[in-house]
């Protein structure tokens, strides 16, 4: 006889699966993110790709995008409707989105298009602005982070990292075509071949971009010299090349006499306290040989070489001395597609992860590492180089963190 009770408890939900709906966790805020076409410096990148712009649509955000806006890297308006963004036609319309997610600067005709309060995200280019840039945001009340700046959680710099992998990969293409003939170079090709010298590449710097270029140097064959000042990046780019390469602190004496001998500088040297300083005088490329190459890859920030000036893509080159210069900021966008695919997968991880905060603004208090890319906040300058290059009044913005909470 079935106890009584027994029926009843064995019919309990304890005791049956039940199907039950699983929990989503609620997007705290949608983002809307307008990409302007690229207008200055020959630039032809764009920050998101349509695969990117696909994802972060399904998460909730819109996407504005200016047409042609990436038709330099390979990626139709077409290709960016079919993700889910919307096409405008013309830079007033795009320029009303929330977040401007861009790669140049913005020209001030660009910065007159901004509306109040508005988020830049782009690159700074420090060492070629003007107190009249960072004026213009703060009239606008405009957060800007820049590209230099923005962190990861292990105090890395995600997207200097991946340019400048770019950038060193792509120098020694460049050297390649300016040592032959067919643009008055030298007529030799970097390397060697069995029982002619190799080529003599001399980089300046020991960070990521040194490392790609040495990397491609060693790969065709070329003899190559570092300098640097820090001991520990000479150590590390030994290390991360895994050859025994000619290293050495950057002594006048020394350098003076591998330039004499080099077909190649690279000048590969980051910015310390807002500005690289020359470390290559114009009376030492004077005694470089004739149609030897430089090319500069830190003048965006100002250059390290005293005979640099800004050059653009279309007409990249100048003589001084019978030295080749090269001096393109923007040299990742001979290769854009790669360049903007790179920064793609840096940007969408990052809004995703800012929608699911609450915003921007959420995502900049929240995270340190992230608020370090901030150099102006609704008005204030809060990087503290930018304030000082400019002799601007400057705001710690963990201060105005405290005042919130």
């Amino acid at each position: 006889m079935t106890k009584p009770g027994f029926e009843k408890l064995a019919q309990s939900s304890s005791l049956y699966p039940q199907e039950q709906l699983a929990s989503i966790k609620s997007k705290k805020g949608s983002l809307q993110i307008g990409m302007p076409l690229e207008i200055s410096l020959q630039e032809s990148r764009i920050s998101l790709t349509p695969d990117a712009v696909e994802i972060l649509v399904n998460n909730g955000h819109e996407i504005v995008v200016e047409t042609n806006a990436g038709v330099s890297s390979k990626f139709s308006d077409n290709e960016y409707s079919e993700a889910g963004a919307r096409i405008v036609y013309s830079p007033e319309e795009v320029y009303k989105s929330n977040i401007i997610l861009k790669i140049e600067p913005p020209t001030e005709a660009e910065i007159g298009l901004m509306k109040m309060g508005q988020t830049l995200i782009s690159a700074l280019q420090f060492g070629n602005q003007k107190p009249s840039f960072v004026n213009e945001l703060n009239k606008k009340r405009v957060t800007a982070l820049a590209y230099e700046f923005i962190e990861d959680k292990v105090g890395g710099f995600p997207i200097i990292r991946a340019l400048s992998e770019i950038a060193g990969s792509t120098v020694m293409l460049i050297a390649a075509e300016y040592l032959s003939n067919i643009n008055n170079g030298k007529g030799v090709i970097i390397g060697g071949i069995s029982g002619v010298p190799p080529t003599k590449v001399v980089i300046l710097g020991a960070g990521t971009v040194a490392e790609f270029a040495a990397r491609a140097a060693l790969g065709l064959g070329a003899e190559i010299q570092i300098y640097d000042n820090h001991l520990y990046k000479l150590r590390r780019i030994k290390h991360a090349i895994g050859q025994q390469v000619y290293t050495s602190t950057i002594d006048t004496v020394t350098l003076t006499y591998a330039l004499k001998d080099a077909d190649v500088v690279i000048g590969a040297i980051r910015p310390e306290k807002g500005r690289v300083r020359y470390v290559i005088s114009e009376e030492m490329v004077a005694a470089m040989k004739p149609d030897s190459l430089i090319v500069d890859l830190s003048i965006d920030q100002g250059g390290c070489i005293e005979t640099s000036e800004l050059t653009t893509l279309d007409s990249p080159v100048f003589r001084r001395h019978d030295v080749i210069h090269y001096c393109v900021p923007n040299i990742g966008s001979r290769v854009p597609h790669t360049a903007s695919t790179a920064l793609s997968n840096i940007f969408t991880p990052t809004v995703i992860r800012a929608g699911e905060e609450g915003g921007i603004e959420e995502m900049i208090f929240n995270h340190s590492w992230f608020m370090k890319g901030v150099y102006c906040y609704k008005g204030y300058v809060t990087n503290e180089q930018v304030a000082r290059k400019f002799g601007m009044k400057f705001k710690e913005l963990e201060l105005v963190m405290a005042a919130r909470f």
